[in-house]
């Protein structure tokens, strides 16, 4: 047969790329041709019309809508998620010959043919439930939040390297850095930085705020739900500001596109009236009824926070350990992650040292796994060995998906060891007091962590946990399959 597939994850890093490799190395074992089409966050290259329109059956490994997905109409076609492609890539290359054995689809839907110009995409299932939709508008806003986070932290991040805590002060009150900036000065160049990161980050909020509205109820929805969002800061509601903003802009946005109106007012309802109505109605509601609520319940929570400390603030990083671990860039990691990234902008001590424990429970899943893998080779598979061996990579960088390929091998014991040791690693950093400013980066921006050798210590506590698990864990199974296998040879029931 001959196949093609389109893969795409909500942030389109890791789990794009790993599910295309996942269907190649699966349609090469069961005598295929397969081309693959990553709609990943570097962009996508369309892949040949020809080998569309000789394909004998079409995959979709996406968790965000495929653009342009009326180029593959009429074709057999089988959907299913990122994960399911990398856990089992012989099973979807098995659904596409079940597919293509059926053969074409009666008729194509204009839901299925149409949809997808080649805009921006978003993860909504239409037929999906309430609760999966929320989880998909709220994802899809942070999916667009994280470019921005990565600039801007990063940059700042690199001005307090460059110029220390002190460049805060640089620029006198009342001034510009374009008023003191100067060429020849590092404490200038630091400064500079400083507020370009500091303008990226104000983007945060309106973008989350945009980006769910639009995953709602698409393009119109894009104004209002930043407007709402821009509010959201003015009022002092940060990220839950946020949130509400975007829901609400998307659920008004929705209501207004149900309404029937005369042929004749349909073209102008998307560009005037839908945008002015709604940026209105969002407004009102941010700066006059849900502003101050929000502001305050954001005001206790950085008060809460900024209390945290002994047992309690161990506790809080060994809860973030488990939820960066659990799903290994999924959507409760995600959750974990976007609540670090949200305390950034507060700047305060807590909300570093959460940052820092998100990210050496990040870290841990692909360097434990990594470890396990040296250590005891043959209680791998050598597609595992080779994962182990670029898995020192992907956990050095802050790239959890690194430990997929493990735990979609043996997952009940697995995760267990890969939780525990993230645990370990985000409790350590928040009991040894780290703090980091850059939201991401690994052990590249170990420079400009709080106590950064605790850090590290940390970080291989937790690598150490996660391989000491895993090892026994894997010898118990590996010692019951080979008494399995003499039992058999020996003619005993098994």
């Amino acid at each position: 047969m001959k196949l093609v597939a389109v893969t795409s994850c909500p942030t389109g890093i890791a789990h794009t790329y790993m599910a295309a490799e996942s269907l190649e190395q699966s349609a090469q074992a069961a005598g295929h041709e397969i081309t693959v089409e990553t709609q990943g966050s570097a962009g996508s290259e369309p892949m040949d019309p020809s080998l569309i329109a000789e394909a004998d059956a079409v995959i979709f490994a996406a968790d965000v809508e495929v653009q342009n997905r009326q180029r593959f109409a009429g074709k057999p076609l089988v959907q299913t998620g990122v994960k399911t492609a990398i856990n089992d890539g012989p099973g979807v290359i098995a659904q596409a010959e079940a597919a293509f054995a059926a053969g074409p689809p009666a008729e194509t839907s204009p839901s299925a043919a149409g949809t997808g110009g080649g805009g921006m995409a978003t993860k909504v299932t239409s037929d999906a439930g309430l609760g999966t939709r929320l989880r998909q508008w709220l994802m899809t806003g942070v999916s667009y939040v994280i470019p921005f986070v990565a600039a801007g932290g990063l940059l700042i991040a690199l001005a307090f390297a460059l110029g220390g805590y002190e460049i805060t002060d640089y620029v006198p009150e009342g001034s510009t850095i374009v008023d003191v900036f100067e060429w020849g000065s590092l404490d200038s160049w630091a400064a500079l930085m400083l507020a370009i990161g500091g303008t990226a980050f104000g983007f945060l909020v309106p973008v989350l705020a945009g980006f769910i509205a639009y995953a709602m109820a698409d393009r119109p929805a894009l104004v209002p739900g930043f407007v709402g969002g821009a509010v959201a800061v003015e009022v002092g509601a940060g990220f839950i500001g946020g949130l509400a903003a975007g829901l609400l802009a998307g659920a008004i946005v929705m209501g207004i596109k149900r309404w029937q109106v005369p042929k004749a007012l349909r073209g102008v309802m998307p560009v005037v009236v839908i945008p002015l109505l709604s940026t209105l109605v969002v407004g009102v509601v941010m700066f006059v009824v849900l502003g101050a609520p929000l502001a305050a319940l954001t005001e206790g929570l950085t008060e809460w926070l900024n209390g945290l400390s002994g047992a309690n603030a161990v506790l809080l990083g060994i809860l973030l350990g488990l939820m960066m671990a659990f799903d290994m860039g999924g959507p409760v990691n995600k959750v974990a992650y976007a609540f670090a990234v949200a305390g950034l902008s507060t700047g305060t001590e807590a909300s570093l040292q959460i940052m820092a424990a998100v990210m050496a429970a990040g870290m841990t899943p692909p360097l434990g796994l990594a470890l396990a893998s040296t250590i005891r080779k043959r209680l791998f598979t050598e597609p595992e060995q080779e994962a182990g061996r670029t898995a020192w990579l992907l956990g050095a960088s802050f790239i959890t998906e690194g430990a997929i390929p493990f735990a979609a091998g043996d997952p009940l014991r697995v995760i267990p060891s890969i939780m525990t040791g993230s645990a370990v690693a985000g409790g350590l950093s928040m009991l040894f007091g780290c703090t980091l400013r850059a939201p991401h980066g690994g052990i590249f921006v170990i420079p400009l962590v709080g106590n950064p050798l605790l850090y590290l210590v940390a970080i291989a506590a937790g690598a150490v946990v996660t391989a000491a698990l895993v090892i026994p864990l894997k010898s118990t199974k590996r010692a019951l399959q080979q008494e399995a296998v003499l039992q058999a040879q020996e003619g005993a029931p098994v």
